[in-house]
């Protein structure tokens, strides 16, 4: 066997243009590391719709130049394979801070130029949302994304746009997987010089225009004047903001003040891009003591709200000061149906007209989203849709509406912190986000409530819909079959029950079918996706997937409780709570791996 696999990696040392990754995997093979070095051979790093992301290092399995390369190469093909007219439209190129991103995303600039694709480079570091609104904006045939999003520093990852702005979904990860099978070794495929390419006017850079022309076309989005038509919430708001180390704050703080807030106040010492994350051990404003330093700083400067982004700005974190004076971590389905629900009752809140299209407005969330939004959206008589998990879906699903049906695409989200309003950014948006969430604060402080009293509001309307999760690493290869088998497990005895709780229907989206208790199997419109739905009676619901970009399996919880007439909504919290740890005990038991 170490004869063989050293072979390959000697193969791949012969193609690989960075000097830097072939020194690292010629130490491997004189420490005849065979563990480690079958890790990283293990086979490509796929790409899919969610396009690549993996650790950065040398080898197949791995985020490096080569494998960035004939990735752009293959995408470039994929592309001039369906229109020969993309390559004058062109590909919008961004990156994060992140380790790599810088030199990732020249390379694939180089591969798509040399090509004779145009390219759009971002100047310097840039939001994800960014880049999305670039696609559409410069009616590009591609875009992308050189990030990781929230992963850890270890982590890059490349993310691709198809000419709608959305993210790509089949089959165009099938067509660029195919072409990237049959790319040339790494070193065999040309670059072009940029220099060059800028004066030959094929190359451009995107900098502070398209800025402005994304600040504008958020700023479009608000109804701030009259949220708040005093103008005294927006001046007497302080709001604490972290990049997270990431690429946000530059957006953050003119968005802000384009919309009036002044009191804003960035963590200087997350201030900066920085690829290795000094102050967080994991750069995800959900992780436990990543919001330890914005916490500080609210409390030193009296702040009503601290919000984050991940490290490449699509994703929106918010705290939030209760009337006791204590800070309150918003979940992201709170601060998804909070947006939401503002969004789709603003005009009658702000006594403004009511849009021409009212009947005709949509919203959607990921299918391990809480069912929330959706129960409030069928009492306003508003089309919801339930998606995949990933915003590919909701970004394609709401276009494919709009085109199908006339529908007004009004907001989409997922539980992991991920938000849009309408169409402006055809993904999660991070910075458009957070200025609506500041607007419906200014509002509600008008009223002298908070977001915390808005939320009290809508589980008296709506029930309490309470939401948790548990998911397992199980990294390598031995992790990636032992996910395999739990999934299998679970899809081929699937329980009837669940801490006493009934199993009223079965869904299993792989198979595309839904199976009621007692009943015939139904068909269902969702793709197929390795995703497993236990519904039970009153809305309860389980939900089984493995992660599409870290190496985990989650399982979601979904609990609805009423909250009777004059009942105190923590009373009826504390009932869903118990049941919530029931469900979750029993059906983490039940999908454990078998020895």
């Amino acid at each position: 066997m170490s004869e063989k696999l050293a072979a390959r990696v000697r193969a791949w040392i012969d193609d690989d243009p960075c000097s830097e990754s072939r020194a690292e995997l010629e130490a491997l093979l004189a420490a005849q590391d065979w563990a480690e070095l079958s890790e990283r051979f293990a086979g490509p790093l796929a790409f899919g719709t969610a396009g690549l992301r993996g650790v950065i290092g040398a080898g197949e399995t791995r985020m490096n130049r080569a494998v960035v390369i004939r990735t752009s190469y293959g995408l470039g093909k994929a592309l001039l394979a369906r229109d020969p007219g993309y390559a004058e439209r062109g590909v919008a190129i961004g990156f994060d801070g992140r380790r790599g991103s810088l030199e990732f995303s020249a390379d694939t600039a180089g591969v798509l130029l040399a090509l004779g694709i145009r390219v759009y480079l971002s100047e310097g570091t840039c939001p994800t949302p960014l880049l999305a609104y670039a696609v559409t904006k410069l009616e590009a045939a591609a875009g992308v994304m050189v990030t990781a999003s929230h992963n850890p520093p270890e982590y890059n990852g490349y993310k691709v746009y198809a000419p709608n702005g959305a993210q790509i979904v089949p089959p165009w990860d099938g067509e660029i997987a195919a072409q990237i099978a049959d790319a040339p070794g790494a070193k065999d495929i040309a670059r072009a010089d940029l220099q060059e390419a800028v004066t030959a006017g094929r190359l451009t850079y995107l900098g502070a225009q398209m800025d402005q022309d994304y600040l504008g076309a958020i700023g479009e989005l608000n109804r701030i004047e009259a949220a708040d038509p005093e103008g005294t919430q927006r001046e007497g708001l302080k709001v604490v903001y972290t990049p997270m180390h990431g690429v946000g704050r530059d957006l953050i703080v003119k968005a802000f003040a384009q919309a009036g807030f002044k009191g804003l106040s960035v963590v200087p010492e997350q201030a900066e891009p920085d690829g290795e994350f000094p102050t967080v051990r994991f750069p995800n404003p959900e992780e436990p003591g990543a919001m330890d330093l914005s916490l500080a700083q609210a409390e030193r400067e009296g702040a009503n709200l601290i919000v984050a982004n991940d490290p490449d700005a699509d994703r929106l974190a918010c705290i939030v000061r209760a009337a006791d004076g204590t800070f309150r971590p918003l979940t992201g389905n709170q601060i998804g149906v909070l947006l939401g629900t503002y969004l789709l009752e603003r005009e009658s809140l702000l006594g403004l007209d009511a849009p021409a299209d009212a009947d005709k407005r949509m919203v959607a969330a990921s299918i391990v989203s809480s069912p929330q939004l959706g129960a409030a959206a069928e009492a306003m008589g508003v089309y919801y849709e339930e998606t995949l998990t990933g915003f590919k879906w909701i970004a394609n699903q709401a276009l494919a509406a709009e085109a199908e049906r006339g529908v007004n695409f009004v907001f989409g989200y997922e539980e992991a912190l991920g938000y849009t309003v309408g169409s402006v950014v055809r993904d999660k948006d991070g910075v458009s986000a957070a200025v609506i969430l500041c607007e419906l604060v200014a509002f509600l402080a008008n009223r002298g409530q908070n977001l915390l009293d808005r939320l009290e509001e809508l589980a008296r309307r709506t029930g309490v819909y309470l939401s948790g999760q548990r998911s397992t690493v199980f990294p390598g290869q031995e992790g990636a079959q032992t996910m395999a088998a739990i999934m299998e497990q679970i899809r081929t005895s699937p329980p009837s029950e669940v801490a006493g709780q009934a199993v009223t229907a079965f869904t299993d989206i792989q198979a595309g079918e839904r199976r009621p208790t007692g009943g015939e199997p139904e068909p269902i419109r969702l793709p197929k996706s390795n995703v497993l739905v236990f519904d039970f009676a009153g809305g309860d619901r389980i939900i089984a997937r493995p992660s599409g970009t870290e190496p985990k399996i989650k399982f979601y919880f979904d609990v609805c409780e009423p909250v009777a007439e004059g009942e105190a909504v923590s009373a009826a919290e504390a009932r869903a709570s118990e049941r919530m740890g029931r469900l979750q005990e029993s059906f983490s038991a039940l999908a454990a791996p078998q020895s």
